[in-house]
């Protein structure tokens, strides 16, 4: 499974919370990969207008509040969509079998009503969501 969105979220919270531009190495070593797959993700988000990268001093830095950045939109600049996809359908069924002709319109409908919800609820929750989530595990953890 692909890991552009959780990662793009990590890399969001760190930038946010950080106070100075975070460099792709800096991010990297909180993320548990390389400095490289930081950056591709990096440009897809700057592509996105959420970050910045800062000439010269190096790092990135955010273009929007936290409270302003849905996890829809992080979602559609890390997976270079516009909606969420999580479902495909085989493509070659066999058309003399009922199943096998009618499961694309019946698997279709279903798993797009599904990703509808999914976006829906993407949409509610924003990157301060997340944050303030955080903010509440770390303060269980210390107690």
């Amino acid at each position: 499974m692909d890991t552009k969105f959780s990662t793009a979220i990590h890399m969001l919270i760190l930038i946010s919370e950080a106070k100075a531009p975070m460099t792709s190495e800096q991010i990297a070593g909180s993320v548990g990969t390389n400095p490289s797959y930081i950056r591709k993700i990096a440009g897809l988000l700057k592509k996105a207008e959420i970050i910045e990268s800062r000439q010269g001093k190096g790092g990135f830095s955010l273009l929007r509040r936290g409270d302003e950045l849905t996890l829809f939109q992080i979602y559609c600049a890390a997976e270079e969509t516009e909606g969420v996809h999580l479902f495909d359908i085989h493509r070659n069924p066999n058309d003399r079998c009922i199943v096998g002709r009618n499961i694309q319109p019946t698997l279709g409908g279903m798993f797009r009503g599904i990703e509808e919800k999914a976006e829906q609820e993407l949409m509610r929750q924003t990157l301060q969501s997340c944050m303030d989530v955080m903010r509440e595990n770390i303060r269980r953890e210390q107690m």
